[in-house]
């Protein structure tokens, strides 16, 4: 993104102190989704970071991965997957649970969603301390699917997520930090 891009886009969150607990600075990327102009300029730059890899589906983590996740599968010409939390999805699935900064969840996946062979990027909105993406990679790695890249739109580098996925071999690419007040 150029300076002018990031601006657009940057406009468009809103910091929210002290939700959902005292302490967090909750970064609400939902005016992004609402803004023509900002959505359709993180699509294109999330494409551009995976452009040549060759995937074959994108995995939305519920619930605010799913709309940046289905904009890049259609931008892609991919499959769109949903990554949902516990109890959501029917059939068998397989769980992970894990810790948020917090709190805890579990996700799920459907065990038959993607199989040997099966080249995805997995997206969210935020990276904050890494429990919610690391067990995603989890459970794309029990379906014995490969996980080219992890994508999201802000990474919060003080809470050290992406040195979780980093260490297990996860490229992590990320389009903003926050601003510095």
């Amino acid at each position: 993104m150029d300076a002018a891009d990031e601006a657009a886009v940057r406009s468009c969150i809103r910091v929210v102190e002290d939700w959902p607990k005292p302490g967090v600075s909750f970064q609400d990327l939902s005016g992004v989704m609402a803004d023509a102009r900002a959505f359709r300029i993180v699509i294109d730059a999330l494409a551009r970071r995976v452009a040549g890899l060759q995937v074959d589906s994108v995995i939305g983590i519920e619930a605010r991965g799913f709309p940046y996740g289905a904009a890049l599968a259609h931008h892609l010409g991919a499959g769109f997957i949903t990554m949902r939390k516990q109890g959501k999805l029917p059939g068998l699935v397989h769980a992970r649970e894990y810790e948020l900064e917090y709190g805890t969840a579990t996700l799920e996946l459907h065990r038959d969603a993607v199989g040997p062979g099966h080249r995805v990027v997995i997206v969210d909105d935020v990276l904050a301390t890494g429990g919610t993406a690391d067990a995603a990679v989890d459970l794309v790695a029990l379906c014995g699917a490969e996980v080219l890249a992890l994508l999201v739109i802000m990474d919060l580098p003080f809470l050290e997520g992406r040195s979780v996925l980093e260490a297990r071999g996860t490229l992590v690419h990320a389009l903003l930090t926050p601003t510095p007040r």
